[in-house]
């Protein structure tokens, strides 16, 4: 018999398990080789990362203001081609998909959104939005990975599911919890499974006092090889009831729909769309990102419904910040402050909430928030996962009434 060390064995398990990121307080050696139990629910929230600063003007257009073409001469959507919301707003022509789901009462427009003292940085302001705290008071973990340490383990699936190529969102990180990252649903089929199960298996090493390293090693490589084959038997049957567009969002959308509808317990999954920070030769490039982000939220909301999850997921979409209200000398728009967020699905109160950011009043050519993010997380944490957000965003929050 080979005898196998504790070193060893741990080198062989995260080899075993690389397919996986695994986010918590785990040796980083290790984050590749295990997930975590975390307690399933019957609700579900997907969230959308429109990352590099979506342009909330051209995505929520004011067609009836003036200053709005005044600043605009090249990049505005001309009033005609407008998809109007209201007599003062309409959608970006390309976003069609967003269009059905508010006339289907399944889209909340929430209006200038963002925070005090905005930093225009992807990093450092994506970083607020993760932990909902500012650089020099900034926690390790994140709000969803806070959210994720209260939910007490259960032995049943991961908790949280960041699906792409991307790093793992640092709104995820967690403290004793843990999230899976993996780029597509065939990653997500450990290979050499067995195999790895065997190793673990037949370890006899002693546990060293205070020492729970290995322990957390058996554990969470356990509950991944479970997840694993659950998702391996989903991924054979499900049959999609709604035509996805071609597009890496959908796909990813529709991986979310397929474990959604296996029955997983996890609660959050995760995923961006990336290309956002259009700062030359905008019109184009943020007409294909908008295309690609209706078109793939409406299929995947179309088929929960048709599947009958329609009443359990919410999805959310956010992105750093906004664009500067006047397009620059390359025919694109330089970073911003505030911009819209939305919610959608059948929990929420459809249409358009709080008023859109004043021309005249702007903050260094920006414009100017009037509502907090955490305001819209409060909402989601207290109305939909029903925990208490003063514990998780770290203050009290007056939620906004989106969630029905």
């Amino acid at each position: 018999m080979i005898k196998s060390t504790r070193r060893t064995f741990l080198r062989e398990a995260a080899q075993g398990a690389a397919v996986l990121t695994v986010a918590g307080s785990a040796p980083q050696f290790l984050l590749k080789a295990a997930a975590a139990d975390a307690k399933g629910g019957d609700r579900v929230l997907v969230v959308v990362q429109l990352s590099g600063g979506n342009d909330g003007l051209n995505t929520i257009v004011p067609f009836d203001n003036d200053d709005y073409y005044k600043n605009r001469p090249k990049l505005a959507v001309a009033k005609n081609d407008v998809l109007k919301i209201n007599d003062q707003l309409g959608f970006h022509p390309e976003l069609t998909g967003f269009a059905s789901l508010l006339e289907s009462d399944r889209l909340a427009i929430l209006q200038g959104v963002g925070y005090e003292n905005p930093n225009r940085s992807h990093f450092e302001s994506m970083d607020v939005w993760h932990t909902c705290d500012r650089k020099e008071s900034r926690r390790e973990d994140g709000w969803l990975g806070r959210y994720l340490d209260g939910r007490p383990a259960d032995g049943g699936d991961v908790g949280a599911l960041h699906l792409g190529k991307e790093k793992q969102p640092r709104a995820l990180l967690a403290q004793k919890a843990h999230a899976l990252s993996v780029s597509s649903l065939d990653r997500f089929r450990l290979r050499d499974a067995e195999q790895l199960r065997g190793k673990i298996e037949a370890l006899a090493a002693p546990k060293i006092d205070g020492d729970d390293l290995l322990g957390f090693v058996q554990a969470s490589t356990s509950t991944a090889l479970v997840a694993s084959k659950r998702v391996e038997a989903a991924a054979g049957n499900y049959s999609a009831k709604a035509e996805y567009p071609d597009s890496q969002l959908a796909e990813k959308l529709k991986t979310v729909a397929t474990l959604i509808d296996a029955g997983l317990g996890t609660r959050i999954y995760y995923v961006a769309l990336d290309g956002f920070d259009t700062h030359s030769q905008q019109a184009g490039a943020h007409a294909s990102l908008l295309r690609r982000l209706g078109g793939a939220l409406q299929a995947f909301l179309d088929d929960l419904q048709a599947h009958g999850h329609g009443d359990r997921v919410l999805a959310m979409c956010f992105s750093e910040f906004g664009r500067r209200v006047a397009e620059n000398a390359s025919e694109g728009t330089d970073h911003g402050v505030a911009g819209p967020m939305f919610l959608a699905g059948n929990p929420v109160k459809a249409g358009v909430h709080g008023k859109h950011p004043s021309f005249t009043d702007l903050l260094q050519g920006d414009l100017k928030h009037h509502t907090d993010f955490r305001r819209v997380y409060a909402e989601v944490l207290e109305k939909w996962l029903k925990v208490d957000s003063r514990e998780i965003i770290g203050k009290a929050y007056k939620p906004t009434s989106v969630i029905a």
